[in-house]
């Protein structure tokens, strides 16, 4: 068997707008092909023996080991690999459960679809389960945990940590997006102006001096007793003079840490001797030259928590241990310890699993233990030094036990120190005596605590202290989206994007648009290229100065990754029409609309779909949406335009030269297709098209008719304003226009167009596009000849598998299947091309460049305009 290609969807995809994750292997079968299971001895029970919990995978057949089942029947290797990835990523501690395995046109190959959780995970599952796949057909023997310990360390390598992990997830509940920024736990809530960012728990919100006090232990002290809250006496140490001076002054125990550590690092607790301190500051400088020494406070340890200057949680946290039987070792007791379901590796479960380290050592000497010790009957024995969950500590929840006073010392240290997420550490015998009277102390205060110890306590009640936060950050009435309107088809996109952007920027709205020629933002390009896939989108949606997004979304990056935003308020399909069919599976019209119905399925609920209802593949979509459906027509006395308009469909027709919008049998007409420059004055069909479609989404959401007119009247096409969208430069003698019609279609509007155009000589500068079907090349060169008089054949820069023999031959079949006499000639470069045109051109003649690349050809036409208007004014 051999991969052929894998890729993670990450947005709304052909396979499913709701499961947005997921992992498309396309897998040729080769000579297994000819062997489905049941074909293959052995099998069945090989598969059981390595994967036994496959035996929950009820598959189609509803049942529990209805997966088996279809494995004895006969089923084929792609449909066991999907269900092998979906099982080794649960076994690891992500579980998921999507999958779908089809064949493509090509027999043996096929697309095999699966859900994750972990991106880098679901990518290294696909490859594992080939492997697997092909040890359980050839019966060798594999290491399956291998794999799956892979699995989770990559997890812990990439995944969200469990506080940032879960502020996304309440996020989410409450129907907030989110997008990644980066590797780490940078997130971004929310899109455009609406975001909100944060870090593991820091916020935009928090305080840059808090954060500064904070990780500074000896200046947050210092505040803590200004304001009269109880702190460990003690001071800081650089070398053992120091050290020396401190324990002179506060006397054993003591306790070392660094000054800036976290998470317990580089921390001695209770040392009693001047050899212990020694060594304990040294192993505190490992992390900071400067180490705090403090008196130690006896008691346990709790974490308190307030959000936004409100508690919201208190934990006990007791440090990794083990309970002696007076029969087992130490090392046996950590063993047994780990076993707890809820101890997993890293962050995955509860708990974490206890690991030996210095630490750990140290503790067991100074009791003199080793760890063969065998304890006594109920000795709890310590094993780390501090009571964080990251080195398997366990945590009780005490949240409804804290006495007001303290409630009131925990909100009120939160305000002195300025941190809007405050994690505070307290030592005390309880909290349910004021501090003040149990003798407790406040040892430190964090910025960005850590949230585990509270989502899911050891013991008591678990707190989601992820919903203040979320609270905090998007209060009541506090929206995190911004409109979005996709746009979608086979032509037009780029027009209807322009034409929209161009309306929702003069309604006010600071507007961010991708289109086939780039990325801008209040008409400012910010990136150049095509840029109509998933990372333009988002890189719209992440620019804080947007508040309205218009998205051009073209096929490529559909089926590349999926959709670049969760979803939309409005879509627009403008037509389906014969381009870039044979490629990645689309081979005909129902497949292309397949991919292209996936914005339309992208629309909320409660948003509209705009469909062409002269296009029987929109007809089509139209019955499997869910959300409102509006329409465009350019004949208002079509039957389907008619029905619709009795059924009270909202309707944008073209009738008797004006841009109209119907909804039963009344009609708003909004502008005369003669007043609207895009349009040519009325002349150009497929323009009044994009005009309604763009027309139509603008009443929809919300904008006022006289502001729509005033906005298709100011918007003139240009090179600027409209690249490659039938740009006219006028020369003394001659025109010249620049096009980006690259298929049947678009052609055919051309030639609608042209047929309006007086001219002594119609000259055509056009080339076939390599990765093309024969039959579109061919067809494209016909409409050619129909509609010019001269042709320049010239070539494409990039062939895409093809000989420029072979193209050119394709386009002379077409040229001579017209049944016109066409002249002809063949210029390979297109700058030569256009060049040659414009020098030989007659008086009256009409040029018209169908470019693959319009920035060239605008490029090459303004400069010779240019040079005649000098030589005019010379």
């Amino acid at each position: 068997m051999k991969i052929l290609k894998i890729q993670a969807l990450r947005g709304p995809n052909i396979w499913s707008v709701q499961r947005k994750k997921l992992i498309q292997m396309r897998l040729d079968l080769e000579e297994m092909e000819e062997f489905p299971t049941n074909k293959i001895p052995g099998f069945r029970e090989r598969i059981e023996k390595l994967i036994p919990t496959m035996i929950e995978h009820r598959c189609s057949e509803g049942t529990r080991g209805g997966f088996f089942s279809r494995i004895d029947r006969g089923t084929w290797m792609g449909h066991v690999i999907e269900h092998i990835a979906l099982e080794i990523q649960t076994l690891a501690g992500m579980e998921t459960g999507f999958g779908r395995t089809r064949e493509t046109k090509t027999p043996g190959t096929y697309n095999v679809v699966f859900s994750y959780t972990e991106e880098n995970v679901g990518l290294y599952a696909a490859e594992a389960s080939v492997r697997i796949a092909e040890a359980l057909i050839a019966g060798t023997d594999y290491d399956i945990e291998a794999d799956i310990q892979k699995m989770r360390e990559i997890r812990e390598r990439v995944r969200l940590g469990p506080s940032t992990g879960s502020i996304v997830e309440e996020a989410v509940s409450r129907d907030i997006p989110w997008i990644r920024l980066g590797t780490n736990s940078l997130v971004q809530l929310g899109y455009g102006v609406n975001q909100m960012r944060f870090q593991a728990t820091i916020t935009q919100k928090t305080s840059h001096i808090a954060v500064d006090i904070a990780c500074n232990k000896e200046e947050t002290k210092r505040m803590l007793e200004m304001a009269s809250i109880p702190v460990a006496s003690g001071a800081i140490c650089v070398d053992e003079e120091d050290l020396q001076n401190v324990i002179k002054k506060i006397g054993y125990p003591i306790v070392l840490k660094p000054l800036d550590g976290n998470h317990g690092k580089g921390a001695s607790i209770n040392v009693k001797t001047y050899e212990e301190a020694v060594a304990g500051l040294a192993f505190a400088q490992k992390y900071s030259r400067k180490v705090i020494v403090e008196k130690f406070i006896s008691g346990f340890d709790f974490r308190v928590l307030v959000i936004d200057n409100k508690l919201v949680a208190a934990a006990k946290r007791v440090p990794a241990n083990v309970v002696g039987n007076g029969v087992d070792s130490i090392e046996k007791l950590i063993e047994e310890t780990n076993k707890d379901p809820r101890r997993g590796y890293g962050h995955e479960n509860v708990l974490t699993q206890i690991d030996v380290d210095r630490d750990t050592l140290d503790l067991l000497e100074k009791l003199g233990y080793t760890l063969q010790t065998v304890p006594k009957n109920g000795e709890i024995v310590y094993l780390k030094s501090t009571a964080n969950l990251s080195t398997g500590g366990t945590s009780v929840d005490v949240t409804d036990m804290m006495h007001p006073e303290n409630i009131f010392l925990a909100e009120r240290i939160s305000r002195v120190i300025g941190l809007d997420i405050c994690g505070i550490d307290i030592m005390a015998e309880n909290l349910t005596q004021p501090l003040k009277e149990n003798g407790g102390c406040i040892l430190e205060v964090n910025a960005a605590p850590g949230f585990r110890m509270h989502l899911a306590p050891s013991e008591g009640l678990p707190r989601n202290v992820a919903a203040p936060v979320i609270d905090m950050l998007y209060p009541p009435g506090k929206p995190s989206r911004i409109p979005i309107i996709a746009i979608t088809g086979t032509n037009g996109k780029t027009t209807t994007t322009r034409l929209i952007a161009h309306i929702v920027k003069n309604n006010g709205f600071k507007v961010g648009f991708t289109t086939s020629d780039g990325i801008y933002i209040q008409n400012h390009m910010m990136e150049k290229g095509d840029t109509t896939g998933p990372i333009s989108a988002e890189y719209i949606l992440k620019d804080p100065t947007v508040e309205f997004a218009v998205l051009e979304t073209a096929r490529g990056g559909i089926l590349r990754s999926g959709l670049g935003f969760s979803r939309c308020d409005i879509a627009i399909i403008t037509n389906i029409q014969e381009d870039h069919l044979g490629l990645n599976d689309i081979h005909n019209l129902d497949d292309l609309a397949r991919v292209k119905s996936t914005v339309v399925r992208s629309v909320k609920k409660d948003g509209w779909a705009i469909l062409n209802a002269d296009d029987p593949q929109c007809v089509k979509i139209a019955n499997e949406l869910t959300c409102q459906i509006a329409w465009f027509s350019m004949d208002e006395e079509s039957e389907h335009a008619k029905r619709l308009s009795k059924e009270g469909k909202i309707v944008a027709v073209y009738e008797n030269g004006f841009v109209t919008i119907k909804k039963g049998e009344w009609k708003i007409r909004v502008e005369r297709a003669t007043l609207v420059p895009l349009t040519m004055g009325g002349k150009a069909k497929f323009m009044i098209a994009n005009v309604l479609a763009a027309t139509l989404a603008s009443y929809l959401w919300g904008f006022k008719t006289e502001d729509i007119s005033l906005s298709l009247q100011t918007f003139i096409p240009s090179a600027a304003q409209t690249p490659g969208r039938m740009n006219i430069f006028d020369f003394k003698k001659f025109k010249v226009m620049i096009d980006f019609a690259h298929n049947p279609a678009g052609y055919r509007g051309v030639e609608d167009f042209l047929s309006t155009v007086d001219a002594t000589k119609k000259i055509g500068i056009i080339a076939g596009v390599g990765d093309r079907r024969d039959e579109d090349i061919r067809e494209c060169a016909t409409i050619a000849a129909r509609m010019f008089d001269h042709i320049i054949i010239r070539q494409e820069k990039h062939l895409r598998g093809r000989t420029a023999e072979e193209i050119n031959g394709l386009i002379l079949e077409g040229i001579n299947a017209a049944g016109k006499v066409v002249t002809y000639e063949l210029i390979d470069k297109e700058v030569e091309a256009i060049k040659h045109a414009i020098n030989s051109a007659a008086e009256g003649s009409f040029i018209t460049a169908l470019s693959d690349v319009v920035t060239n050809a605008i490029d090459i036409v303004q400069q010779y305009l240019d040079k005649e208007n000098e030589d005019g004014r010379a």
